[in-house]
């Protein structure tokens, strides 16, 4: 899944005319640096949520060459949230484990492999959730000191509440669709999905080589834009202890 539904507030201006899946990075839409990275990686469908600038959006993907074929749902009528998304979702995302994806979040380094280890760590039987993460001094547009600690064993605490190294969300997560049951069809986080997870000790992390780059404000989309014109002198992965 796709998560394209969001207002773009702090993209503006940038998204005044536009939602923020369709603000451009390098002369191409967000949402198709997603969608490509997803069919390189052998997606075949995503189900793509719209709401803010819903019709140009689906009018996009209509005009998209090539996979993944595109499944819409509708939030025109009620913004759901992220995690309210999922779960209206969720009778289209079927029984098994699916990608979840923002928009903004750009690498462009190792695109495929990033994916295939993600998904390749994903144990139905002791996870609920596996994320991707970023080790932070290791990316560009993130604001924040780190989400979540990560330990040798790949299990998660919330910064301030474990050990191990910072790292920052990179935005992509793989999820088994059984936590969706029973959610009600209303706005809320996905926070609440993953603190479920950590106190059940369900959630999991995978440490990104690629240089990650979140897109989430027009200063962020000029220096993404930058780092693209020169990309190829410093994509290395970062040296761990």
């Amino acid at each position: 899944m796709v998560m394209a539904a969001g207002l773009g507030t702090r993209m503006r201006p940038l998204t005044n005319d536009r939602c923020k899946a369709l603000v451009e990075v390098g002369g191409k839409a967000l949402i198709d640096w997603t969608l490509d990275k997803l069919a390189a990686a052998g997606v075949g469908t995503a189900v793509v949520n719209v709401h803010h600038f819903a019709d140009r959006l689906e009018d996009h993907l209509a005009r998209r060459e090539g996979g993944p074929d595109i499944l819409i749902s509708d939030e025109r009528e009620r913004l759901m949230d992220t995690g309210g998304g999922l779960a209206k979702a969720a009778p289209l995302l079927g029984e098994d484990p699916v990608f979840v994806a923002n928009i903004d979040a750009l690498w462009i380094d190792r695109e495929i492999a990033e994916l295939d280890r993600l998904a390749a760590g994903f144990d139905e039987a002791a996870m609920d959730f596996r994320l991707l993460l970023s080790p932070m001094g290791h990316n560009l547009g993130f604001p924040g000191a780190g989400d979540f600690h990560l330990a040798p064993d790949g299990r998660i605490a919330r910064r301030a509440r474990g050990e191990g190294p910072l790292h920052a969300y990179a935005g992509v997560q793989v999820i088994h669709p059984r936590v969706l049951k029973g959610r009600p069809l209303q706005p809320f986080s996905t926070n609440a999905l993953w603190d479920e997870a950590l106190e059940a000790g369900r959630i999991f992390g995978t440490p990104m080589d690629a240089f990650w780059m979140h897109v989430g404000d027009p200063e962020a989309r000029d220096a993404a834009q930058n780092r693209l014109s020169s990309r190829g002198d410093d994509e290395t992965g970062p040296v761990r202890s």
